[in-house]
């Protein structure tokens, strides 16, 4: 069952004993989010235009995506164990 494996992962990142580097790895990704979400907010903001809502398709393509990518990336190149 491979869908019982990923459960076990989801687990593992929220019980605590994750490395110190996954830890800093994980942080780090999230404060791009986070930033990178401030700064779509604040450009919205200052925006010449009379739209000032905030522009979910910028926040995802440069937030989430080269958050999450090296993630992607290491799951796909891993080697099995």
């Amino acid at each position: 069952m491979e869908f019982q494996k990923y459960i076990e992962n989801i687990k593992l990142i929220f019980s605590g004993n994750l490395s110190k580097n996954f830890k800093i790895y994980a942080t780090a990704s999230l404060a791009w989010i986070i930033f990178i979400g401030y700064l779509t907010w604040w450009n919205g903001l200052k925006s010449p235009m009379i739209d000032k809502s905030f522009r979910w398709d910028e926040w995802f393509w440069f937030g989430i995506v080269p958050a999450l990518s090296p993630y992607l990336f290491y799951f796909i190149w891993r080697k099995k164990e």
